[in-house]
Formats: structure tokens, sequence, C-alpha cells
């Protein structure tokens, strides 16, 4: 709600012309029209807890190796930082070969830059490469 109050200043725009309130508008009405899906579908739910916490460890060092990566951004840039990151998650946290963990980061990590950088002309941090 607190989105739809401070974005209520700036234009909605239309479709073909969207306008600067579109997109915080459109985000927050998704994320509230999800909430309630999630509320109303509590009572279907299983009691929290009945819920196994066994992988806790996983989740806490995904949580750790994103947020590294969240904060290493800006100075590294987006090459750098997303190829550590999938790296990382593949060999710390799923227990892959290096090598192929390794092959597959760059190519997906450069086929995200690809894609946009220069498809869709999004600016993405350069960081230290500085291109």
């Amino acid at each position: 709600m607190l989105i739809f109050a401070t974005s209520g200043d700036l234009p909605f725009g239309t479709l073909a012309a969207p306008g600067a309130g579109m997109m915080p508008k459109v985000m927050a009405g998704f994320m509230i029209l999800f909430a309630a899906l999630l509320v109303l579908g509590a009572a279907q739910s299983a009691p929290l807890a009945t819920v196994d916490w066994s992988d806790r460890g996983h989740a806490a060092l995904v949580v750790l190796v994103t947020g590294a990566a969240a904060a290493a951004y800006r100075g590294l840039g987006f090459l750098i930082t997303m190829t550590l990151l999938v790296f990382s998650l593949l060999v710390v946290v799923e227990r892959r070969r290096l090598l192929p963990a390794a092959i597959y980061s760059v190519a997906l990590t450069l086929f995200a830059y690809w894609l946009f950088d220069k498809l869709l002309r999004s600016p993405l941090e350069p960081g230290l490469l500085s291109f």
C-alpha cells in the first residue's frame, strides 16, 4: 500500500506509452494479489511446527552467497559478479565439479550480458571491466 501512496504523483500512462508510475503500481498490485492468495490458501497447508527444517543450512548458504553478490555488484560489475555468483552457487552450495561449473557460469553470464546489454539495451553495471 505504501508503494501506491508514494507513486501516486507519478503518471500512470497507457500501455502504448507507460508512465513512471505504471511499473511500481503494477508490481505492488501483483504483490498484493499473491499475498492474498497465500493468505487464502494457508488453511490447506501443514502447520509451521510440522515443517522439516533439515535443509536450513543449505537455504542459509544460498542467502549468504546471494547477499555477498548483491554487496559486490557495484564494485565488481555485472560480468564478474554474476560469474562468481553462479560459480559459487554451483560449487559451494550444490557441490558440483569445478570445470563444468566454471564453463556453465561463464556461458550463462555471457548469454545474460548479451540478452540484457546488447539485445534489450538495458544498462548493466560495468564495474572493474569498464565496458
